[in-house]
């Protein structure tokens, strides 16, 4: 994964949401099943699995990556989704048209693309 074009790809996927958002296009569904891929801030890569529900207008993410679990709730704007998962910084996601969500987190240091 190049991280300059996966961070292009983000902002210009945040700037297209914001525009549909504002403009009344309704959002898909994100609740479900997905694969993650992930950068982490140091470079590495890691692999595991994502349960997103939506409760309601609060979302709801439990990563599973490797032995490690970890949880957060956060909103959603459109296809932009904010996550406080206890870090400093929220995940930020973007609903790409194929479903898939692409994000960023550890202030855009560390990236992750979520597969249905």
């Amino acid at each position: 994964m190049n991280v300059f074009w996966s961070r292009r790809v983000v902002i210009a996927g945040l700037f297209a949401s914001t525009l549909l958002a504002a403009g009344g296009a309704l959002a898909q569904s994100v609740t479900g099943l997905y694969r993650a891929e992930g950068r982490n801030p140091d470079g590495s890569s890691y692999s595991g699995t994502v349960q997103i529900r939506d409760s309601k207008g609060v979302i709801k993410v439990n990563w599973q990556v490797g032995s490690q679990s970890y949880s957060g709730s956060g909103t959603r704007s459109g296809d932009v989704i904010w996550v406080d998962w206890g870090d400093q910084y929220p995940v930020v996601y973007v609903r790409m048209p194929s479903g898939e969500l692409h994000g960023t987190w550890a202030n855009g240091r560390g990236l992750e693309r979520l597969i249905p």
